[in-house]
C-alpha cells in the first residue's frame, strides 16, 4: 500500500495549529539601530516549562523528494523552532493527535516553531548547507516521544 501527501506552501494560517511560521512579512514591529534595523518582535511562543532555553546549532544531511516518511517525533515538555542559516526553503512535516502527516514547504529565509507536543518530522533540508539555529528546552528530564509509521508516507509536490 503506497500513501502520498502532497505539499503545501507555508502560510501562518494553515500552519496555525501545530506552531508559529518566523518571517518578516509586513512591516517591522519597530525600527531600531538609528533606523538601519526593522525588529519583527515576538514572532513565537518558547515554551519550555521549567527548564531553560537552548540554542543549538544542527547540521543535517540533505534530503530529496520524493521524500519517506517513517517516523514523527514530539517534544511533550517544550516547543523547538528550527531556523534555516541560509536562503534556502526546506520540508515542514507535522501531524495531527491521530498522527495523520501533513506536509508544507518554507519560503526562502523562512524559520518556524512547533508547539510544545506537536507531532513533527525530522529536520529535512533540501538544499545544502544545512545549517540551523535550533531554539528549544534544556533539561534534565527525557522531551523525546517518536512514533514509527508501519507503512511509510511518501511526500512530493
Amino acid at each position: 500500500m503506497t500513501r502520498n501527501i502532497s505539499i503545501s506552501p507555508l502560510t501562518a494560517t494553515a500552519f496555525a495549529p501545530y506552531g508559529d511560521v518566523l518571517n518578516c512579512d509586513g512591516d517591522p514591529d519597530k525600527v531600531i539601530n538609528a533606523g538601519l534595523c526593522g525588529r519583527f518582535h515576538d514572532r513565537a511562543k518558547v515554551d519550555v516549562g521549567d527548564a531553560r532555553v537552548g540554542i543549538s546549532l544542527f547540521r543535517s544531511k540533505l534530503r530529496q523528494l520524493p521524500y519517506q516518511l517513517d517516523l514523527v517525533e514530539r517534544h511533550p515538555d517544550g516547543s523547538q523552532a528550527f531556523i534555516p542559516m541560509s536562503m534556502d526553503p526546506f520540508l515542514v512535516v507535522v501531524a495531527d493527535a491521530d498522527l495523520q502527516p501533513h506536509a508544507f514547504i518554507t519560503n526562502p529565509g523562512e524559520g518556524i516553531n512547533f508547539h510544545r507536543g506537536t507531532w513533527h518530522g525530522v529536520l529535512t533540508p533540501l538544499a545544502a548547507p544545512g545549517l540551523f539555529a535550533v531554539i528549544d528546552r534544556i533539561g534534565d528530564t527525557p522531551n523525546l516521544e517518536e512514533h514509527h509509521y508501519d507503512t511509510p508516507y511518501f511526500i512530493n509536490f
